[in-house]
């Protein structure tokens, strides 16, 4: 167990706002949760690359498939970065990377709700950019406060990147909601589908024990409902600017305290997707996940080789 005074002390510098480094002392309860939430945030990056990727063929023109690829590139790029982080606080475990990534293969680990669903239209592509990728910029410019340091550095450079990402998503929306009656139809159609997903995208109002234990340990700043505010006050006017309808006819500010009241989601349908991966693309994306693991295992036992025979040669 480890020492109640160093784990007050430590408990003492977060509170006086330092941050924490990989290489110092951290109790075991502050460890095991940063694993959990830059796990989940890694492979979530991986496995939303998975709805866009099915639009790099379809995408209208060359420079929608060249723009769709790009975006694709770097998330899967985030993930592989976030999972080096995770992997560096496995360490003591014994856990590498392979171990890591065998877990979403095996179901141990959620990834968000939102790369489980399915994306049948061009629409959703574009919406997949400007209201998800739009959700994460606001939970990640949140973590860019985290207590531990290289979680926060490293977001600095995905949340940039992920700002591109919703500016190509809003282009696609953009021409859309300037089309033809089908185009803004379609476009209607994606961000009825998704708004219900968006509203269970920032977890329950009540927070777990674990997300609780987050806020204490300031690895995250705000509530779920904090964040899940700040997403409805900035994409209800950018979506009725579009001339589109909210798919939420309850939804409405209270003039006095500034909260929005909205529908919620079926939490428990949500809940059973992201638990059991029983979504309507689940399996199909985790079946994709796995044959490019398998494909891609000669390229990392080569890698591996090729490391062990430069170290015996001193180089």
């Amino acid at each position: 167990m480890d020492d109640v005074q160093r784990v007050n002390d430590f408990k003492a510098r977060i509170g006086a706002g330092e941050k924490i480094e990989s290489t110092d002392w951290m109790p075991k309860e502050y460890r095991d949760l940063l694993i959990k939430q830059i796990h989940m945030h890694g492979i979530s990056e991986i496995m939303g690359a998975y709805p866009e990727k099915e639009w790099v063929g379809k995408a209208p023109t060359i420079r929608r498939k060249l723009a769709l690829n790009a975006k694709v590139q770097d998330e899967i790029g985030h993930g592989q970065m976030l999972l080096r982080l995770a992997e560096d606080l496995s360490r003591p475990y014994g856990r590498g990377r392979e171990a890591l990534m065998d877990d979403v293969l095996e179901g141990r680990v959620k990834f968000h709700n939102v790369f489980h669903l399915e994306a049948p239209t061009w629409a959703d592509a574009g919406v997949i950019g400007f209201m998800v990728d739009g959700g994460a910029i606001i939970t990640q410019a949140m973590l860019l406060d985290s207590s531990y340091a290289p979680y926060a550095r490293m977001l600095k450079r995905i949340v940039a990147e992920e700002s591109f990402h919703m500016q190509h998503g809003e282009s696609v929306v953009l021409a859309l909601a300037e089309g033809s009656e089908a185009q803004r139809a379609m476009l209607q159609g994606a961000i009825t589908r998704w708004w219900p997903a968006m509203m269970y995208f920032f977890g329950p109002r009540m927070m777990g024990p674990s997300s609780q234990k987050m806020m204490d340990y300031k690895i995250r700043t705000m509530t779920n409902e904090q964040l899940r505010q700040k997403f409805i006050n900035r994409y209800v006017p950018r979506i009725q600017a579009l001339g589109m309808a909210i798919p939420d006819p309850a939804l409405y500010q209270d003039a006095a305290t500034r909260t929005w009241h909205y529908t919620d989601p079926d939490w428990e349908w949500f809940t059973a997707v992201v638990h059991h991966n029983s979504g309507p693309m689940s399996q199909a994306r985790l079946s994709l996940r796995r044959e490019a693991h398998r494909g891609q295992q000669w390229v990392r036992e080569a890698a591996i080789e090729a490391g062990r025979v430069l170290q015996e040669r001193g180089a």
